[in-house]
């Protein structure tokens, strides 16, 4: 157990940065002035900072998938490096991951830009999302783990693409629930943005099926397709073009 206690600062930092984040949130709405009527116009406030600290314990427990060497390269450096290079899946395996949860925290935060009102069901479905996000560093660790161990096994990628699925199917559901007739929605929201937005997460779910079966074929190809969807999903849906976009006609 000795050979841990390297590992416990990377579990206590965050711990205490998201301890004093939480409690500035508390201090902070009763020290600045205008802060009651600005909590007037939005209700999701609490909601919004329960997510950003869930995210960042997520993002943070991805780290400690990548396993540390349990005996001495003293002798030998270039095992050393050898056994580094060799922990590549491991590597991509975090990659991925952390750019998909980064990505999601800023779909998150983007979404939140446009609700303006909560409620019981809204809660609910952010806090399934929320259960998959703090889910994803298992099959990030199975995934690395048993790649290196057994190349050829599928069934590791089969859970972490379907994951991805549910959490994507997760954030459709939090996101049309809100923007059914604008039901949460701040009452100026761009419609246009609105509606790119809605055209955009329509295709999450299927890139990840697509992912999912690509893990059948080749592995490291599926979790180069879930980096790509990262990056996708990382822009705001373009907004359609109104009639005044064009050219008047001749």
């Amino acid at each position: 157990m000795h050979r841990y206690y390297h590992l416990v600062p990377l579990i206590i930092f965050p711990g205490i940065l998201l301890f004093i984040l939480s409690l500035s949130s508390i201090i902070f709405p009763c020290i600045l002035p205008g802060m009651d009527t600005m909590k007037d116009d939005k209700e999701t406030g609490r909601l919004e900072a329960f997510s950003d600290g869930v995210f960042a314990v997520a993002i943070t427990l991805l780290i400690l998938n990548i396993q540390l060497p349990t005996k001495s390269f003293a002798k030998d450096e270039d095992l050393f490096f050898t056994y580094l290079l060799n922990l590549w899946p491991a590597y991509l395996a975090f990659v991925a991951s952390f750019a998909t949860i980064g990505i999601m925290w800023i779909n998150h935060h983007r979404l939140f830009t446009y609700i303006k009102r909560t409620d019981t069901i809204l809660m609910l479905l952010n806090l399934l999302l929320l259960l998959m996000i703090v889910f994803a560093p298992f099959p990030t660790a199975l995934l690395a783990q048993q790649y290196i161990l057994h190349p050829n096994l599928r069934a590791p990628a089969l859970v972490y693409n379907g994951l991805f699925i549910l959490l994507a199917a997760f954030f459709n559901l939090l996101w049309r629930y809100a923007a059914h007739e604008n039901r949460l929605l701040d009452k100026k929201a761009d419609q246009q943005a609105v509606e790119a937005i809605t055209r955009q997460y329509r295709f999450g779910p299927l890139f990840y099926v697509v992912s999912f079966g690509l893990a059948w074929i080749y592995v490291p190809a599926s979790i180069a397709l879930n980096l790509f969807m990262a990056v996708f999903f990382a822009f705001p849906g373009r907004k359609p073009r109104s009639p005044r976009d064009f050219p008047p006609a001749l």
